[in-house]
């Protein structure tokens, strides 16, 4: 009997090891890959309502800043063409640094006011705002992973 249990323990060995996330860095990829679908789906549905909307707020907030409104259109390179990337893993850091710039310009034209703001249950006013930024920025910094459209040695990725 041990050594059939044995040989049953070997096959579940065996079968985790040739599991789809069995190595470190097939964890890597599939936390670089949760990490680019969260963020880039959650920067899409804000700018889905963008598409739905207009852009006439953003521009009457640019146009009080001193800048042109046309730069408003902008907004959908940011929250529309670029989250599409990162969800596809192509052009990957370079789309993630769009966001980051779009998240920069949202926080001077729109969210200077709560920068240091607590909510009433302790939280960061700004922590959607937050997580979007330092999401996307953490996108620049590790890349898509082999779990993506550029692959693993994309250019971009």
């Amino acid at each position: 009997m041990n050594t059939r249990a044995a040989s049953i323990a070997s096959a579940a060995s065996a079968s985790s090891s040739s599991s789809f996330l069995a190595t470190p860095a097939a964890r890597d990829d599939a936390g670089k890959l949760l990490l680019r679908l969260a963020i880039g789906v959650l920067v899409l549905l804000h700018g889905i309502f963008k598409i739905s909307a207009g852009v006439g707020f953003v521009s009457a907030m640019l146009m009080k800043a001193g800048l042109p409104g046309g730069l408003a259109y902008l907004v959908y390179v940011g929250e529309i063409l670029a989250p599409l990337l990162m969800i596809a893993g192509f052009w990957t850091r370079a789309a993630a640094g769009v966001v980051v710039i779009n998240m920069l310009a949202a926080f001077g034209l729109v969210h200077m006011a709560d920068l240091f703001a607590l909510t009433k249950q302790g939280g960061w006013a700004l922590e959607l705002q937050g997580l979007y930024l330092f999401g996307a920025l953490a996108v620049v910094l590790l890349g898509a992973g082999r779990f993506s459209l550029g692959g693993l040695r994309g250019r971009w990725n």
